[in-house]
């Protein structure tokens, strides 16, 4: 099973032996990924999981409340309708209960799993900077090197800035450029050039390379990995 569904708890049938079935399977596929170093959508599915878990085990009063109901009949003498739940609560409820009893120590246990690889990764992934940087650093190009043979790629990165009441978050977008192969004559600084006679969108663009010891899943796992990196090289420095 590729996916779980956001509602999977409450969706369809309601029965703890059913819902245990598909959070196996679903665990089994995410198991299989992060065997091969794939962790993305997954990793970032699993804390969905885990914190929709926890708030249906914190709100059992407003998942309740939440099913549908059905007119019984009406109290004429009050002129008031009079409804009742489609399912019964305590028999409905004690199903709920136990699907997320079972369920959280599973996703703590893959969270767990998938930050360890997340973690190993990351510490064998280098970033630098290509040249001398601009005073602004929230956009420009991000290359991304793990040695693999399709070959060093180029993407065009912008990070914005979103403010909430009690703090700012950032957030990239990227897009995929070119590729191509690295080389003593095709350097990064010799690409650095090639950019800004091509792309001439950035006098001076920042350039970062984003090098990796271990050849990693593109879309699974380097990309989404090296985006975070980026993110957080150019925050802690307060170019953007």
């Amino acid at each position: 099973m590729e996916k779980l569904n956001e509602n999977w708890i409450t969706d369809k049938l309601i029965d703890f032996e059913y819902k245990k079935y598909l959070l196996l399977a679903y665990l089994q596929k995410v198991s299989e990924n992060f065997d091969v170093n794939k962790l993305y959508p997954f990793l970032s599915d699993l804390v969905m999981h885990y914190r929709n878990t926890l708030s249906i085990k914190e709100n059992k009063d407003a998942v309740y409340n939440a099913f549908p109901e059905k007119l019984k009949g009406a109290d004429l003498e009050k002129f008031k309708l009079i409804y009742e739940k489609l399912v019964e609560d305590d028999a409905l409820m004690n199903e709920i209960e136990q699907i997320i009893e079972f369920s959280l120590p599973q996703f703590e246990f893959y969270l767990a799993e998938g930050k360890k690889i997340y973690d190993l990764i990351e510490s064998k992934v280098n970033i630098s900077p290509v040249g001398i940087l601009p005073l602004k650093s929230d956009e420009g190009y991000m290359i991304l090197e793990d040695g693999s043979a399709d070959g060093t790629k180029v993407y065009e990165y912008q990070i914005t800035i979103f403010n909430s009441a009690n703090d700012k978050y950032r957030g990239i977008y990227t897009q995929y450029l070119i590729s191509y192969k690295k080389s003593l004559s095709n350097t990064y600084e010799s690409l650095k050039t090639d950019l800004i006679r091509s792309h001439r969108k950035f006098p001076n663009p920042a350039t970062f390379v984003i090098e990796s010891e271990l050849q990693l899943p593109l879309e699974a796992t380097f990309l989404p990995l090296a985006k975070r990196v980026l993110v957080k090289y150019v925050s802690s420095r307060d170019i953007c």
